[in-house]
């Protein structure tokens, strides 16, 4: 029998530690490898485009002035008690029972050339139909939203519909490029499954074209800018938000958008907090047969970026708004608000003011001509 030499067990041991910990740093690095990617690519500051634009002030895209805009702390002033409330206090941040999905119907031809209707995927993804175009709204496919597959706010819903087995739309919107809203992998599945063009605010074309989006694909609008697309209208309005995916901020603009038929409008704010802009965008361009409102991911450190759900009736009122339709709520656990608290807040102020409200399940389509009567589906998942 061969005898061990003296400090043999111990060189395996540090062996053996060594590996494992290659390993780890490996497979850590392996997990990792897309961030670098996803966070995208700034503009160039050096885009005339961007530097003429009245939002660019000092080398990054500002809100505009406002008097109604609510004072937060704000997104890029660190404020020490939401992130202790947003580690500790997470009873009823989501939902104990699996959230009811519709999968939607698949879609048979064109549009219809006369209606409106619109399919919520979650969160701030949707589907408009407008008089024979369709429109996809922010859409995020991922199980997380987060530049990682692996860390980061993860689904509390699956999707209710693949993203190949939707039908040909004629335009992808996007609001802003904050995780939630702007996916590279979603981006990456949709240049291969459909031939539409991305609408984007200012700067994140610059992102799209690291992710492989053909410049063809590509419009970049800066407020009150508009593109045509056959009989479909598209405008960039005006919101009180905020921009980033790394450490840099406000490199790419935000905002809200208006989408016209020949005779019928809809309206998405995007994510925003409450300022006179819908007021203006209501006079400019209303009224509405729809509008998609954001309710979720509200504090009171936040009320500069999001709206509450009060909030989100006033923005409807001064827009003219039709239906609402709740979006960027269910999703994913992004507030300090419990999960159904922001569709009961909403729909205790949108009753006393008298605004008519559809509030669909992940992948249930809404013909405005005929809206389904509420059903509290909410109720008990939480």
């Amino acid at each position: 029998m061969s005898k061990a030499t003296p400090g043999s067990g111990t060189r395996r041991g540090r062996l053996l530690t060594l590996t494992t910990v290659a390993a780890g740093l490996g497979a850590a690095a392996w997990a990792l490898r897309e961030v670098p990617a996803a966070f995208g690519r700034d503009p160039d500051g050096q885009d005339e485009r961007i530097r003429n634009s009245p939002q660019y002030v000092g080398g990054t895209f500002r809100n505009a002035p406002s008097e109604a805009a609510r004072a937060g702390t704000g997104p890029t002033r660190p404020d020490l008690d939401t992130f202790r409330r947003l580690l500790l206090e997470r009873d009823g941040r989501t939902p104990v029972r699996p959230v009811p999905l519709v999968r939607p119907a698949p879609a048979a031809g064109p549009a219809p050339a006369d209606a409106v209707s619109l399919t919520w995927y979650g969160h701030a993804s949707a589907l408009v139909e407008i008089e024979g175009a369709r429109v996809l709204l922010d859409p995020i496919w991922s199980e997380r939203c987060s530049p990682s597959a692996h860390v980061g706010p993860k689904r509390l819903h699956p999707v209710p519909v693949e993203l190949e087995e939707l039908p040909a739309v004629d335009a992808v919107l996007i609001s802003h490029d904050h995780y939630d809203h702007l996916d590279m992998a979603t981006v990456k599945r949709l240049v291969r499954t459909q031939s539409a063009p991305f609408a984007v605010p200012l700067g994140i074309g610059g992102h799209l074209r690291r992710w492989g989006v053909p410049e063809h694909r590509i419009i970049e609008l800066d407020w009150d800018e508009t593109c045509t697309l056959g009989e479909l209208t598209l405008t960039l309005t005006a919101a009180h938000h905020f921009s980033g995916r790394g450490l840099t901020r406000n490199t790419t603009l935000w905002g809200s958008w208006v989408i016209a038929g020949p005779t019928r409008k809809v309206f998405y704010t995007g994510d925003s907090g409450y300022f006179e802009g819908y007021a203006a965008i209501g006079a400019q361009h209303g009224p509405f047969d729809a509008a998609l409102v954001q309710i979720g991911a509200y504090d009171q450190a936040w009320p500069d970026i999001h709206m509450t759900p009060e909030d989100a009736v006033l923005a409807h009122r001064d827009l003219g708004g039709g239906l609402l339709v709740p979006v960027h709520w269910c999703t994913f656990n992004l507030g300090l608000h419990p999960w159904a608290e922001p569709v009961e807040r909403l729909l205790a102020e949108a009753k006393a003011h008298g605004i008519p409200v559809a509030v669909p399940r992940p992948g249930e389509r809404i013909d405005l001509a005929a809206p389904p009567e509420l059903s509290a589906w909410w109720t008990g998942l939480a």
